[in-house]
């Protein structure tokens, strides 16, 4: 039987997920993978706020071609977004009806984002990054990073929701692009009362028996210190699982395996 691992918001912190990895039996001791029968989803957000996001995507990319066809996957991350919009539009004003300007350059600044993974960003990895997808589903789990409802703005089901996705990414128009960060931070959708609805319609829509996500520190959501963590936190009357573990707020990089019921 296959087993299902997943990862999120590693924030340039390459230590701490290798040291992860390797601790869940997934990589050997020198990094490289060892995983059988395995398989193990990056849910995003290598980027920003940590010393070397551009590190985690090489080792990503190394993973991805070491471990057999379709083994290791990632889905992209609001981070992602930011990494690439910073490098395709910089500082160009975003036009909107406000009086603040808007940039991605200056949301990147805001965001923790680091010169030297722009400075090391090549070509090839963005044309990588760009046909990563926002959705996966994997042992009855629906996988994505944000914990937001506004997936669905995208279309009706996975496939739809990433093949749209992926044409606006490939797009020049800096309007949709910021539309695509926009709905990629927002989050929360399924906490408070009417939370377990919005993740039951979504999962009723998409698929799975549960959502699982990054994006939102379960340290926060617990009112605890981060470095206190031990694992991730379901919650949404069992739907949905936030598996942040802060890593760049001194929390842990949870590898977190997933169960099929």
């Amino acid at each position: 039987m296959t087993r299902v691992y997943a990862v999120s918001d590693v924030h340039g912190h390459l230590g701490k997920l290798t040291a992860a990895l390797h601790a869940a039996g997934l990589t050997d001791a020198d990094g490289n993978w060892a995983g059988e029968d395995v398989r193990l989803w990056f849910l995003g957000d290598f980027f920003d706020r940590g010393p070397d996001g551009i590190g985690v995507l090489r080792y990503v990319r190394g993973l991805i071609d070491q471990a057999p066809d379709g083994a290791v996957r990632m889905l992209l991350g609001n981070h992602e977004i930011l990494a690439l919009g910073m490098y395709k539009f910089g500082d160009t004003f975003v036009p909107h009806d406000g009086i603040t300007l808007r940039s991605f350059e200056r949301s990147w600044a805001l965001n923790g984002g680091q010169d030297r993974d722009q400075e090391l960003l090549t070509d090839d990895d963005v044309d990588w990054l760009l046909d990563r997808p926002m959705l996966g589903l994997d042992a009855d789990q629906l996988l994505m990073h944000s914990d937001t409802a506004e997936y669905v703005e995208w279309g009706d089901t996975l496939d739809q929701i990433n093949a749209a996705a992926r044409a606006e990414l490939h797009s020049d128009d800096i309007e949709v692009w910021w539309e695509i960060w926009r709905r990629m931070t927002s989050r929360y959708a399924f906490r408070g009362p009417s939370g377990p609805e919005v993740a039951r319609i979504m999962l009723q829509h998409l698929g799975g028996r549960r959502i699982v996500h990054g994006h939102s520190i379960v340290a926060d959501q617990l009112g605890i210190d981060p470095q206190f963590l031990t694992g991730p936190h379901l919650y949404a009357d069992g739907l949905a699982l936030g598996i942040d573990g802060g890593a760049f707020d001194g929390g842990p990089c949870l590898v977190v395996e997933l169960t099929a019921e």
